[in-house]
């Protein structure tokens, strides 16, 4: 649609996602630069917030550098951990590893359980407050360049394209926000970043990105069951063998607690379902007993960057850079990447601030890459690159075992004992044929502990219209059936945590049709990692649908 006739709206930044990152890095900027400095952010969520999924435990070392009074200011963070388990699970019961023996580092203590929606829509009033422009519902669907193949803005705000791809009778072409630096904070395996990192090479000397796949609940349960600030992270059953991952349960504040599961996506076996392994986790003895005689409340999923230090892309482009989760920030070990993506949002602000005032634009913001590659998100990063590797080749005992020994190492001496392990494949590669693996049978949900996935699709409030293009794409329409299902029994009908893709039977007689339901789409990407023929793109809808998280 590059040949649409568009209005255009300059500023010095433009932020694509009112997450975490982006919001730091706007204020930041306005801080620094005040009135000098125009700064825009732009988010496809309806309103700032809607599309965070994290039933989050926050370190506040970045919003301590952002907002050092946040307290007084009414930051949402509430509740301090107080209590800090790691159980191993076993069908019927399992051992807790007494908190002396972990790392120091995967120590909670001084963090926060939160609502990181509630907390963007903190920063987002913060940033408001000194004249950043939020603009909510506005989807970045377009990358624009210079004449010389720098970024120079986005495309936002499109609507009303019929199904087909062309203009409709309500067409709005949407405007051009332009910037002399452009940053990029979609989350993990975001639509922009992909084009970015594809276009100037940025993953040239990276190892593959690796993802997961995270799942969440929130529940409200019986007061006399609920215990303010306790965390209990779990691994082993009902995974076992079949795929790396684990579950959470954290307890905030009006007796509600974040249920959540996640499961690495390098897993082999085609037949593994990481919601029904979910669902099922629910029903282990010790979680079931916590979960009686309460209700959930709202569901969602979204995929997670695992894959570390080695797989950070390069950072920064002409005129761009990746912020937080879109260059992959997250602490695997930790479960935490909402203080590294706040701290990149900051160094990012930081070198723009500069570039800026020096008379530069549309270059690469290099201070911005030595930052985080030298700095407190290498520290971070760097002791636990090791983990994700070694978890996914030796499995989960001799992995924990090996990677819990390396971290007790880097948490003493401030670097892994055992080198630089690399990862070796993609996730999608990871795949292995179905001939290869047994079927897994799942117990059906009892509709009162575990649900099927459409209901709970119901509790993300997901909302799409259909008279738009399918944001699916797929390369080859065919390959689903021609080659996935036959060598692969389609795992796309497992892997999506909303029954987006099915395998129907037609009643003409004429095969296996693949169905896309894409108005059930959480816009977790785990389908534009996982497909083992990568044959399917995830592209931005239109701005204000997808999910609708309330408190999540």
């Amino acid at each position: 649609m590059s040949e649409v006739a568009r209005e255009s709206m300059e500023y010095d930044v433009v932020i694509v996602g009112a997450g975490p990152a982006g919001l730091s890095a706007a204020i930041r900027l306005k801080q620094i630069g005040g009135d000098d400095i125009s700064v825009v952010v732009l988010e496809k969520g309806s309103e700032v917030g809607a599309h965070i999924l994290s039933g989050a435990i926050l370190d506040p070392v970045g919003l301590n550098k952002l907002i050092p009074d946040w307290k007084e200011k009414g930051a949402p963070l509430k509740t301090e951990v107080t209590t800090d388990h790691f159980n191993i699970f076993s069908e019927k019961g399992g051992f807790s590893i007494p908190h002396i023996l972990m790392p120091p580092l995967l120590s909670n203590k001084g963090c926060y359980i939160v609502s990181m929606g509630n907390v963007c829509r903190w920063l987002a009033e913060q940033a408001e407050a000194i004249g950043v422009e939020v603009f909510p519902g506005f989807a970045a669907s377009e990358l624009v360049y210079g004449d010389n193949g720098e970024l120079v803005g986005v495309v936002a705000g499109e609507f009303g394209l019929n199904p087909d791809g062309a203009p409709g009778s309500s067409y709005e072409p949407g405007m051009e926000l332009r910037g002399k630096y452009v940053m990029l904070s979609e989350g993990a395996r975001g639509s922009l970043s992909k084009q970015v990192i594809a276009k100037y090479s940025l993953d040239q000397e990276a190892d593959y990105p690796k993802f997961g796949l995270g799942m969440k609940e929130i529940w409200e349960i019986d007061p006399s069951k609920h215990k303010l600030g306790h965390v209990e992270h779990a691994m082993g059953w009902p995974l076992g063998g079949e795929a790396g991952g684990g579950s959470f349960i954290y307890h905030l504040e009006d007796n509600q607690v974040y249920v959540g599961f996640t499961v690495h996506l390098d897993y082999k076996n085609p037949y593994v379902f990481p919601y029904m392994a979910f669902q099922q986790f629910k029903h282990h003895p010790q979680v079931a007993a916590l979960l009686e005689g309460g209700r959930r409340t709202a569901y969602g999923a979204r995929v997670i960057a695992s894959g570390g230090m080695q797989s950070l892309p390069k950072m920064v482009f002409p005129g761009g850079a990746l912020l937080g989760c879109s260059a992959g920030l997250l602490n695997f070990a930790r479960l935490k990447g909402n203080h590294n993506a706040m701290l990149s949002g900051i160094a990012a602000a930081d070198a723009a601030a500069a570039a800026l005032k020096a008379g530069r634009q549309g270059d690469e913001l290099s201070d911005y890459e030595t930052e985080v590659r030298t700095g407190e998100i290498a520290k971070d990063l760097n002791k636990v690159r090791n983990v994700k590797p070694m978890s996914s080749k030796l499995g989960a005992v001799w992995g924990t075992m090996l990677a819990g020994a390396d971290m007790w190492f880097a948490s003493l001496f401030g670097a892994p004992l055992f080198g630089k392990w690399a990862h070796g494949k993609s996730d999608a590669m990871a795949t292995e044929p179905a001939a290869d693996h047994q079927k897994i049978d799942y117990p059906k949900p009892d509709g009162t502990l575990s649900f099927d996935r459409l209901t709970n699709v119901s509790f993300s409030f997901t909302n799409h219209a259909e008279e738009q293009p399918c944001h699916l794409k797929l390369a080859d329409p065919n390959l689903p059936i021609s080659k996935n299902l036959i060598e692969f029994a389609e795992p796309a009908q497992r892997y999506c945590p909303a029954g987006v893709y099915e395998v129907v039977e037609q009643t003409d007689g004429t095969g296996p049709k693949f169905v896309i339901n894409a108005q059930n789409c959480v816009h977790c990407k785990t389908c534009d990692i996982k497909d083992p023929a990568q044959n399917i793109t995830w592209a931005t809808p239109q701005g204000g649908e997808g999910p609708n998280y309330p408190n999540m």
